[in-house]
């Protein structure tokens, strides 16, 4: 995508603290529709996504996606010169991004006390495993944690198997997500109020949300889902089927007007008589015969076939993709998903695109993940300090 002069954040100023995932994320999404995002890191402890997965040249590759957009400054907020910049910062600052465990910025006094007085219209978003109260308040929290608090990783994997965590930052992801509407909420509000306020995101939260009715279900009738692996209690059929070629597609049902076309397209229009055919719950009381006749159809053919058949007949269906036929899709490429972003020490890389598509306000990647600390002096200058004023704060250690 190609810059455009206006972004519908570029107002915006966001100082982004926060390391692996959920903050930083949730930062890139706003610096991605425009708003100017300072990533602050610590002189000598870089965000450990710096040397997250694999790496080229020693560059870290997460990085370059989970840093775009954001100009890199390095600054130990525990020493005082470090804390005093910080306060200085934030006083140009519309939104704080950080997710020190609780009473860690207050140990600094960097707290929502100084930081308010400092900048009564500032966005302070502290992202925990958590949250800022409650028994589990000061414990370490990671994505894999909520995956496994919020009763994700029950509902996965196969029936009488093991529960299964995602192999990547699922609830991060989710919060950063709910975290980057959180901060345009409280902005909204500010608009109101004239008043920032604290968003406190506790990452256990978002993916329960994102579970649906589990709550009410057990509510109302004591109903625990089990795991059912790649069905559902709700549908069927709804799984995954291997081709006669060897590949996997994927196919739902979720509308009874889809679920008759599969069974008409499989051959087995007898099916749709059943008094049970009628709801998707009657049907996934009988997966295993749908399944049959669905997956039993679908090994005689090659995945192109079965694609084509089911398209033809207006049924659901979609291949199990890994990255490379992702980034070989033909709607992927129409919607450019995956773009080029030149960068200048990797050349030319690919990663997703912003995360949808604004008509009159698209927003860019401007830049890829900077070196650690590359613009520390260029954003300090800015901030009124002077070159002695800098080279102090690096005698000092606190750059």
């Amino acid at each position: 995508m190609t810059p455009t002069a206006h972004t519908p954040l570029q107002h915006l100023r966001v100082l982004d603290l926060a390391t692996l995932f959920a903050g930083p994320l949730a930062a890139t999404m706003l610096g991605d529709f425009g708003a100017e995002v300072i990533k602050v890191e610590h002189p000598d402890r870089p965000d450990p996504s710096r040397g997250h997965g694999p790496a080229k040249d020693g560059i870290g590759l997460w990085w370059k996606l989970l840093g775009r957009n954001k100009r890199a400054i390095t600054l130990d907020l525990s020493a005082p010169g470090g804390r005093d910049t910080l306060l200085a910062l934030a006083a140009t600052a519309d939104v704080v991004i950080e997710n020190f465990r609780p009473g860690t910025l207050e140990k600094w006094g960097l707290g929502w006390a100084e930081l308010s007085r400092a900048n009564p219209r500032l966005v302070l978003t502290r992202v925990t495993g958590f949250g800022q109260f409650g028994p589990y308040a000061h414990r370490p929290g990671f994505g894999t944690l909520a995956e496994a608090m919020s009763g994700f990783a029950a509902l996965t994997g196969e029936p009488g198997g093991p529960p299964t965590l995602p192999p990547f930052g699922l609830a991060d992801s989710i919060a950063a997500l709910a975290t980057s509407y959180a901060v345009l909420t409280a902005l909204a509000a500010r608009a109101v109020t004239g008043r920032g306020q604290v968003v406190d995101m506790a990452i256990i939260e978002p993916i329960l949300t994102v579970l649906g009715p589990q709550p009410l279900w057990y509510d109302q009738l004591g109903y625990v889902q089990p795991r059912t692996g790649n069905r559902s209690r709700n549908n069927a059929p709804r799984n995954t089927y291997r081709t006669a070629d060897g590949a996997w597609v994927a196919v739902s049902t979720s509308a009874q007007s889809i679920a008759e076309r599969v069974l008409r397209l499989v051959g087995r229009p007898e099916l749709i008589d059943e008094p049970w055919f009628a709801t998707g719950t009657g049907r996934a009381e009988h997966a295993d015969e749908l399944d049959e006749a669905v997956g039993g159809w679908i090994a005689r053919r090659t995945r192109a076939e079965a694609l084509a058949a089911f398209e033809k007949a207006e049924a659901a269906i979609a291949p199990v993709y890994d990255i490379r036929d992702v980034l070989d899709d033909p709607q992927y490429r129409a919607l450019d998903t995956v773009t080029e972003v030149p960068d200048p020490e990797l050349g030319t890389i690919r990663m997703q695109n912003v995360l949808f598509r604004l008509s009159e306000t698209p927003g860019a990647i401007r830049w890829a993940g900077r070196p650690h600390g590359a613009d520390t002096d260029e954003v300090l200058t800015e901030l009124g300090l002077t070159a002695a004023d800098i080279a102090g704060l690096r005698a000092q250690g606190a750059l």
